[in-house]
């Protein structure tokens, strides 16, 4: 049976950060938004977490840019969405409502990326972290003027695990450019295990 590929890939990059970034420094807001400009430029497309703070900052970025933006909201639909959750649905072109909660959400959204970028976050960051630490995603870490790029070093020089496909770099542009290239060469090399079969069609 012959192979039907779409004609052009288009990959999928989580944007994953604080909600809440008063301690992120000076320059948060602008780097999130050069991160989001940049996965539109680069031709991919910008998932989050449907929230506020850093992935929303990278989702006014890749608006400005004409790119596509994706939320991954934990509420189940968009009126608990803003009245429970109070999030917003500004800046993003399609709204996935998980019904999950925060922990489920995350586990959603990191699984539908291709690969998952880091700026400045809490505890729902290092959560997003693990789950495609685990699942051996592409990984950038932007450094900048917080804690997390520190963080997340550390808990991998802890991990006692490998995991050859983060980078870390200052410079969103680069940073995009890196981890783009790794998820060209995984589409490439990624062997298919599934078992399933799927029959000829007869003529």
């Amino acid at each position: 049976m012959q192979e039907h590929q779409h004609p052009r890939f288009v990959p999928k990059i989580c944007v994953s950060g604080a909600a809440s970034t008063a301690y992120c420094g000076p320059d948060a807001m602008e780097k999130a938004k050069e991160l989001g400009r940049e996965i539109a430029q680069q031709g991919a497309q910008l998932l989050t977490g449907a929230t506020t703070g850093f992935p929303l900052w990278a989702a006014i970025g890749a608006k400005e840019m004409g790119g596509t933006s994706i939320g991954f909201s934990p509420a189940t639909s968009e009126r608990e969405h803003k009245q429970v959750y109070r999030l917003p649905i500004d800046y993003m072109d399609l709204v996935i409502y998980t019904g999950f909660g925060y922990s489920g959400r995350d586990l959603i959204l990191t699984r539908s990326a291709d690969a998952v970028l880091f700026g400045c976050g809490r505890v729902g960051t290092i959560h997003e972290f693990t789950v495609a630490f685990e699942d051996k995603k592409p990984i950038g870490i932007l450094e900048g003027d917080w804690e997390m790029d520190e963080t997340l070093k550390l808990i991998i020089d802890r991990s006692h695990r490998e995991h050859s496909q983060i980078v870390f770099n200052p410079d969103p542009k680069e940073l995009v450019k890196r981890v783009l290239n790794l998820v060209t060469v995984n589409k490439q090399n990624t062997p298919i295990t599934s078992s399933y079969h799927v029959p000829e069609t007869s003529p």
